[in-house]
């Protein structure tokens, strides 16, 4: 058994919720986010986050806005529609369900 694919499958289980997350006081471009949840010591490259962003615009918990910038080009802002709050409202229900469950499973006696 492979210890880093299942730590990389953890992860990868919570990314959806991290990014909504971050989002959720304030708009950000993509290496606003990627860095906040680098700080947070959550491994992910850019390959990963891009196609998870396209995916949650696709399902509607996302929109965008295109920034023209000072230092290249145009930043895609994304930020949460209605939906997407009270998608993440959800998620922050079943996370703390989750894990309060984990923890006392796990918790050392």
């Amino acid at each position: 058994m492979n210890i880093e694919n299942t730590k990389a499958q953890m992860r990868k289980g919570v990314l959806e919720f991290c990014i909504l997350s971050v989002l959720k006081d304030k708009e950000a471009y993509t290496s606003e986010i990627l860095d906040t949840l680098k700080n947070a010591k959550l491994l992910v490259v850019e390959g990963t986050v891009y196609p998870l962003l396209t995916r949650l615009k696709n399902d509607g918990l996302l929109n965008y806005r295109w920034e023209e910038s000072l230092s290249g080009p145009p930043r895609k802002y994304y930020g949460l529609t209605e939906i997407g709050h009270t998608f993440l409202n959800e998620l922050n229900g079943t996370w703390t369900e989750l894990s309060d469950a984990v923890n006392l499973i796990t918790k050392q006696k």
